[in-house]
């Protein structure tokens, strides 16, 4: 019962992952994304693990489809498994094993793929694929929204997360909403208020004297 968007921006090289589920926690297990390398999504009896296992093999020099072959060889269990994984270079690829529950998504576009379980309709996914917007983060924010607007999946949205990697060694954005009755309103709240303070996340790490001087964290 998640949905989950992959992608890379072809202007900036930004990666990230937007997902929502009908469970707890989706943003600390699901996405999984660093700069310059590629971006994860694992679910559907969801093994964190493998997010972690794909970065590094993403950090290693594989592509997006020999992480993917990769990641599906090294767990017993990927019958239960559904993966989405884009590259640095745009390469997209993705897995749906055979215990995946329908209804089910698993679609590749132009830098980026998509996938769900336990969808509501079959027009979900295509809806998440063709969603847009600028920075990437935005893109990756109406892609959830489109895919409510299409009919979500079979359970009501209680969680929802958004990552995006930047050219930084730490998340360019992290946004979560846990057990909420309406958590992708809630995560769009948080996106407009953090969108126009993105930058000055990224000098108070890189030079904290440029900052006013009462900012507090």
């Amino acid at each position: 019962m998640t949905f989950s968007l992959v992608a890379r921006c072809r202007q900036t090289g930004q990666l990230g992952v937007a997902v929502a589920t009908s469970d707890i926690a989706v943003g600390s297990r699901v996405p999984h994304a660093v700069a310059g390398a590629g971006a994860v999504a694992t679910q559907h009896r969801t093994d964190p693990r493998l997010g972690a296992r794909g970065l590094a093999l993403l950090r290693s020099g594989c592509d997006a489809a020999e992480t993917v072959d990769a990641l599906v060889a090294s767990t017993p269990h990927h019958g239960w498994r559904q993966l989405a994984v884009v590259d640095a270079q745009g390469g997209a690829a993705t897995f749906s094993g055979e215990r995946v529950e329908a209804t089910y998504a698993d679609l590749r576009g132009d830098g980026c793929a998509v996938i769900g379980n336990m969808l509501a309709t079959d027009e979900v996914g295509p809806a998440m694929l063709e969603a847009a917007g600028e920075p990437l983060a935005e893109r990756l924010m109406s892609a959830l929204e489109a895919a409510l607007a299409a009919g979500g999946e079979l359970a009501p949205v209680r969680s929802a997360a958004l990552l995006v990697a930047g050219s930084q060694p730490f998340p360019l954005v992290d946004l979560r909403v846990d057990l909420d009755d309406r958590p992708l309103l809630r995560l769009r709240e948080l996106w407009d208020a953090y969108r126009p303070r993105v930058d000055e996340f990224i000098a108070r790490a890189l030079d904290p004297d440029a900052v006013d001087a009462e900012a507090p964290a």
